[in-house]
C-alpha cells in the first residue's frame, strides 16, 4: 500500500511526497498584483519544511479576475519575474510548486465592493447575495476572451518555472459559476444541461492544455458538492471528472461549497474526504483530498487506504511549515531535512 511519504507521479513530475499545500489566499501582493518577499518567504518555507507540492493562491488571469485588491496575478509579464524567483527557491530545496489560475466571477470582491473600475461578471445576472453587485451576463465573444485569458495565464506560468497548473473550478468563483445551476441560468450553449454547463470548463482545460507542456500536469479544482437545494451534488461531479479525464486532467483537488451563502455545511474532521475517494474510484482519475485534515495519522490513513493520491493542507501548514517533517517523526519514518535543520532532527 502507498504511504504519505512515497512519492508520486504524473506525467514527467515526480513528487517527493503525498502532502501539497493548498491554494489559500494571502492578500499581500503589491497593488498591481505582483508577488512580493512575502510570497517567497510564504511559500518558501514550506518547501523548506518538507512539503511535496506547494500550490500558489488564487492567481487571476485578469484583473477584473481578482479576489481581492491585494490577489496574485498572471495576466501581465510583469508577473512572472518575481514568481520565477519562488520557484527557482522551492525547487532548491526539493518541492515542486503549481500555479492555480482563477478567476472570481461575480465573486470578485475587488470590484464588488468599489475597490475596482470595471464591472463584476458571471454566466447569468444572478449577484452572489443581496449587498453584492449583481453581474454582467457574459456574452460568447466575452466567454472566449476567458477562455484565452486561462491560456495566457498559464504560458506565464510556464515562463516562471511552475511545475503543474490547477485551473480553479470551485468555491464559488466563475467557472464553478458556469456549473452550478444555482448561478447558471443560461439558455444558449453554456446553460441548462450539465454537458452545457461543463463546456466553459473543458474550453478552458483544452485551451490550457495545449500551451501547458505535455509532460506537465493539469490539475483542476472542483468543489464537489454545494451544499444547497437545488445546486451541484457529488453526482454531477463525478460526470465532471469523467470528462476531465478525456481532455488530458491528471487530477482532480476535491473541495467543497462556496457557491451560496445559504449553504449547510457537514463539518467534521476530514469532511471532504469522502469526495475525493468517491472520484477517483467512478472516475478512474487520481484525486486530492482536503478539509480538515489535521493529524499525521488522518493523513497516513488517507493515503495508506487508498481514498486519495495526495492530501492538500491548509489551515495546518499555516500553522506550522515544518508540518511533514513533524508527521514523519510522529509515523515514525525517516525523511531527509534540510541540512541547516539536521541537528534538531533527533
Amino acid at each position: 500500500m502507498p504511504s504519505l511519504f512515497d512519492s508520486f507521479t504524473l506525467r514527467s513530475l515526480s513528487i517527493r511526497n503525498r502532502i501539497m499545500m493548498a491554494p489559500m489566499c494571502m492578500y499581500s501582493a503589491a497593488e498591481d498584483a505582483v508577488a512580493t518577499n512575502f510570497h517567497l518567504v510564504h511559500l518558501g518555507s514550506r518547501a523548506v519544511g518538507g512539503v511535496g507540492l506547494i500550490t500558489t493562491e488564487a492567481t487571476a488571469v485578469e484583473p477584473r479576475g481578482r479576489i481581492s485588491p491585494r490577489d496574485l496575478g498572471i495576466y501581465a509579464d510583469r508577473h512572472v519575474a518575481p514568481l520565477s524567483r519562488v520557484v527557482s527557491f522551492a525547487h532548491e530545496h526539493g518541492a515542486k510548486i503549481g500555479m492555480q489560475l482563477a478567476h472570481a466571477g461575480r465573486k470578485a470582491w475587488s470590484m464588488t465592493k468599489g475597490q475596482g473600475n470595471e464591472q463584476t461578471v458571471g454566466p447569468s445576472a444572478i449577484a452572489f447575495d443581496h449587498d453584492w453587485t449583481t453581474p454582467q451576463a457574459l456574452t460568447p465573444a466575452e466567454i472566449d476572451g476567458i477562455v484565452s485569458a486561462f491560456a495566457h495565464g498559464a504560458e506565464r506560468a510556464n515562463a516562471a518555472g511552475f511545475d503543474v497548473v490547477e485551473i480553479h473550478g470551485a468555491h464559488g468563483y466563475l467557472i464553478h459559476q458556469f456549473l452550478s445551476p444555482l448561478a447558471n441560468q443560461r439558455a444558449d450553449e453554456y446553460g441548462g444541461s450539465l454537458e452545457n454547463r461543463m463546456r466553459l470548463l473543458l474550453r478552458v482545460v483544452d485551451a490550457v492544455r495545449l500551451v501547458w507542456p505535455q509532460d506537465k500536469p493539469v490539475f483542476v479544482r472542483l468543489s464537489c458538492t454545494d451544499w444547497a437545494e437545488g445546486g451541484l451534488v457529488v453526482n454531477d461531479l463525478v460526470q465532471v471528472a469523467q470528462a476531465l479525464k478525456q481532455h488530458g486532467v491528471d487530477l482532480v483537488d476535491c473541495s467543497s461549497g462556496g457557491m451560496v451563502p445559504h449553504q449547510q455545511v457537514s463539518l467534521g474532521p476530514g469532511y471532504q474526504v469522502s469526495f475525493a475517494e468517491r472520484v477517483r474510484r467512478e472516475a478512474g482519475i487520481p484525486t486530492g483530498a482536503v478539509g480538515l485534515i489535521t493529524t499525521p495519522e488522518m493523513a497516513a490513513e488517507i493515503i495508506h487506504n487508498q481514498r486519495a493520491d495526495l492530501v492538500i493542507l491548509g489551515r495546518e501548514l499555516l500553522r506550522d511549515p515544518y508540518w511533514p517533517l513533524r508527521a514523519a517523526r510522529q509515523l515514525g519514518i525517516d525523511v531527509a531535512w534540510p541540512v541547516p535543520y539536521t541537528r534538531a532532527k533527533q
